[in-house]
């Protein structure tokens, strides 16, 4: 059963992201939705900027539960994503106890259980979601997961299949209400089998033209339609140059709002060469686009 009735179908999921102006493809809603009604994790794959991440704060702010977020990373172990000791907080309550006297030889198992309660206990984005005591389950967001390791994701995929975390010291916390999880991965590296089996897979692309400039209308009503339509359209001839990072919707945005600001109705030859940098992030991108010449792709979106 789906975690809540904006969810309940494919045009549910569909209409509650257009309220949170995420306008998803009809593919992305139906895995949306079967992710949710199967209590599996949802994998998104796709290049930086076209709106993995936002999928998991927008099914947050649609569901009311927390939005917890594990930022993956080169070395990232199972300590920095389940929990950790307060080592200094122990330590201090340790010399407390020494220096009133308490810690003695009777009470030193009472002082260890003490050390070792949920009182000292700092609990990371897994375990925050498994145990997090609601009805509402909490959207965890296990963001760019091809940057960790292997052995990280295996760490994962245990930890998904049943919602369950042993700590020696405190025992088992299960989840009676499992987190949504969404997991994104920009592609550096191949995520491993075993966890695309786990999880329900989407490919997020670049959205096509009419749908980006919906974004832009709704993202940035203030920008005029000629203007927003212009802006995708070029975005989209950019992206087809071969770049090497290829602006997402993010920059889509940026770009459209840098143009308004400037008090532009349309595209300028002159307006488009003193914002590329809105646009693209690398200098040799944006050398490319220049030496295509600006005025070939003004042409190019004079009709839009």
């Amino acid at each position: 059963m789906s975690a809540h009735p904006s969810l309940s179908s494919v045009d549910a999921v569909t209409a509650a992201l257009a309220d949170h102006d995420y306008l998803a493809d009809r593919g992305l809603a139906t895995t949306i939705f079967l992710a949710t009604s199967l209590n599996r994790p949802l994998l998104l794959e796709g290049e930086a900027g076209v709106g993995k991440t936002e999928v998991a704060k927008v099914l947050a702010a649609i569901t009311g539960g927390e939005l917890i977020r594990l930022q993956c990373y080169e070395g990232i172990d199972a300590n920095q994503a389940l929990y950790e000791w307060n080592y200094t907080a122990q330590l201090l309550h340790l010399r407390t106890a020494e220096a009133t006297g308490t810690a003695t030889a009777a009470s030193a198992d009472e002082l260890e259980e003490e050390l070792f309660s949920e009182r000292f206990l700092v609990r990371r984005p897994l375990l925050r979601a498994i145990d997090h005591g609601g009805d509402i389950p909490p959207v965890l967001l296990i963001d760019e997961v091809d940057r960790a390791d292997d052995e990280f994701e295996a760490f994962l995929l245990e930890a998904l299949s049943e919602f369950s975390i042993t700590i020696p010291e405190l025992g088992t916390f299960t989840a009676d209400v499992p987190p949504i999880v969404i997991i994104t991965s920009n592609r550096t590296r191949d995520v491993h089998d075993a966890l695309k089996r786990r999880a329900l897979h989407h490919w997020v692309d670049h959205p096509d033209f009419e749908r980006e400039v919906a974004i832009v209308r709704a993202k940035a009503p203030a920008v005029p339609e000629r203007l927003a339509r212009q802006t995708a359209m070029a975005t989209g001839i950019v992206r087809e140059l071969g770049m090497y990072k290829p602006p997402g919707v993010a920059e889509t945005l940026d770009w459209a709002n840098a143009m308004h600001l400037l008090g532009e109705t349309e595209l300028t030859e002159e307006t488009v060469d003193a914002t590329l940098g809105t646009l693209l992030k690398y200098r040799e991108d944006q050398d490319k686009v220049r030496r295509e010449s600006l005025k070939h792709l003004l042409a190019a979106v004079a009709s839009a």
